[in-house]
């Protein structure tokens, strides 16, 4: 969107609501941003604010000052267009301006067709208890899921994910600077959900904090590591668990590795085949799991317990675990060269 394409959707903080309605009319998209006389952006009028002015007793010459939402909901030029549509999705909004550091219009994002997100049953439990030992001295003090990338919280991008997809419903399960996550994300309400705390008194592992449910859900839950930058697809995660009738569902990213050595295959003391450094490919874990309720029989109460002990007792009851491969942005947000990488591709 160009400059004179921008002017369609600004008004002067000294005109009047006559004047917003016109813009809002011309420009088709319901929406008016407000600046001062040093350009700034000072607010934002949709539609609605002036309904609701008119209803409470102002007219169509009333200074527009009075109706504008000053609080508004914008980005910066660095977000990513899937972090705002997820936004977009979780806060249930179809305008959101980029606004740049000296507070100037510099373009709008719009949601379009994405009305929502039909809402879903099912529960996401996210794990952001540990200490993140590895990101020290970052997380000194302070949890992992909390570092910021590209300016919003890992925990906070996750959050905006999955209401981006419906889910409505959210524990955390917090031990480590838990009072920090705690007081930023309070009920979730801010952010389109629900959030309710699992508190760890002790490290319980990446699976026993799952025993500290208040119940037991009544759908397909999901498990996701809280340092996770990621763009995964749930409804496919969750509609190929439906359709596999998989007590357990794992996902998985391709890792491929260089052997920096010459390869030499023999049989009998005799050379059969030489390959110069080859690439080894892998499936490794995502960090993001599907599990049917009756799972959580398994997990023992407040007792420390990986998960992987609970895939162990799938495979031994010879319950059916699916095995989920993610195409989408993924990035394990666990040591240093891995937080500079998700900044590099956020921004």
């Amino acid at each position: 969107m160009n400059n004179d394409e921008l002017r369609k959707f600004i008004i002067k903080a000294d005109q009047t609501i006559r004047e917003a309605m016109e813009t809002i009319n011309a420009n088709w998209r319901e929406v008016a941003l407000v600046e001062d006389a040093n350009r700034q952006i000072v607010g934002l009028i949709t539609d609605g604010d002036i309904r609701r002015g008119l209803l409470c007793g102002l007219t169509l010459a009333s200074p527009v000052i009075k109706i504008i939402k000053k609080d508004y909901i914008f980005v910066g030029p660095e977000e990513d267009r899937a972090a705002v549509l997820d936004l977009m999705k979780a806060l249930s909004i179809r305008h959101i301006p980029i606004i740049d550091q000296q507070k100037r219009l510099i373009g709008i994002h719009f949601l379009q067709d994405l009305i929502g997100t039909p809402i879903k049953p099912n529960i996401a439990v996210i794990m952001a208890g540990g200490k993140g030992t590895r990101l020290m001295p970052l997380t000194q003090n302070y949890p992992k899921p909390m570092i910021k990338v590209a300016g919003r919280p890992i925990l906070e991008r996750l959050i905006l994910h999955l209401v981006g997809f419906g889910i409505q419903k959210i524990y955390i399960s917090i031990n480590y600077c838990g009072e920090i996550i705690e007081g930023y994300f309070g009920n979730g309400s801010a952010l389109g959900c629900s959030i309710e705390y699992l508190k760890e008194n002790e490290a319980l592992g990446t699976g026993g904090a799952l025993s500290l449910l208040p119940e037991c859900p009544k759908h397909p839950f999901i498990v996701m590591n809280g340092d996770l930058v990621t763009q995964a697809n749930i409804n496919g995660l969750l509609e190929f668990h439906q359709r596999i009738k998989a007590a357990a569902t794992i996902t998985s990213r391709t890792y491929q590795m260089e052997i920096p050595y010459g390869i030499i295959e023999t049989a009998e003391n005799r050379l059969v085949q030489l390959q110069e450094k080859p690439l080894i490919h892998y499936l490794i874990n995502a960090g993001i799991y599907v599990f049917n309720p009756k799972v959580i029989s398994l997990v023992p109460r407040n007792q420390y317990f990986p998960i992987t002990r609970l895939f162990e007792a799938l495979l031994e009851k010879k319950d059916i675990v699916g095995v989920y491969v993610l195409n989408e942005e993924w990035i394990d947000v666990g040591i240093h060269q891995e937080l500079q990488r998700a900044n590099g591709i956020i921004r």
